[in-house]
């Protein structure tokens, strides 16, 4: 098991096929996908799937999002991270994205800002990324709040123009970004 980050509450890992039960918790809730689709697991194969797709992600492009563990518990608590996104999406094309999704028993906990904090700062000084973006749902204000604490900039708020799981075509989506000044 490969851990990227620690902070003072969490662990960021790779996932594991054995944070399965985890993911289901985290993905079968309705509540959780309010902003990413609406399409809750409904078994834990589709979790287990979501978790293959992620390990291969760490094959092709050495990234892809971390599990989240508490370190006070022990518990997968959620995904949090860094990936590619090779689609083409508000005109942009083989880009990092930041996200983070959380069991509902751990909102508003800070752990998704603690989360996205560590992952941003893994893409500056790990990674030497130049920019980094992040999308969100314009009705998700605890997301966006989130993205704006960590220093991420609002860009616009377009019609989404591709297709993966947590949006529809023609939906809204918020675009985030934040550029890394060269020294």
């Amino acid at each position: 098991m490969k851990i990227f980050v620690e902070t003072d509450r969490l662990i960021l890992r790779e996932i594991l096929s054995s944070d399965d039960q985890g993911m289901f918790e985290l993905d079968s809730d309705p509540e959780v996908h309010k902003y990413v689709g609406q399409n809750p697991a409904k078994s834990i194969e589709e979790c287990r799937k979501t978790i293959e797709y992620v390990r291969e992600q760490y094959i092709s492009n050495g990234i892809g999002r971390w599990a989240v563990v508490e370190k006070a518990s022990n518990n997968f608590i959620g995904w949090s991270g860094l990936k590619i996104l090779t689609e083409t999406v508000n005109k942009h094309t083989n880009f990092y994205d930041l996200g983070y999704r959380f069991s509902k028993k751990y909102w508003g906990k800070g752990f998704a800002t603690e989360s996205a904090q560590a992952s941003l700062e893994y893409g500056i000084e790990k990674l030497k990324l130049k920019e980094i973006f992040a999308m969100t749902d314009p009705q998700n204000l605890a997301s966006r709040k989130v993205l704006e604490k960590i220093g991420m900039k609002y860009i616009e708020t377009f019609e989404y123009d591709g297709k993966p799981s947590w949006r529809k075509e023609g939906e809204l989506a918020t675009w985030y970004k934040i550029i890394i000044p060269t020294l």
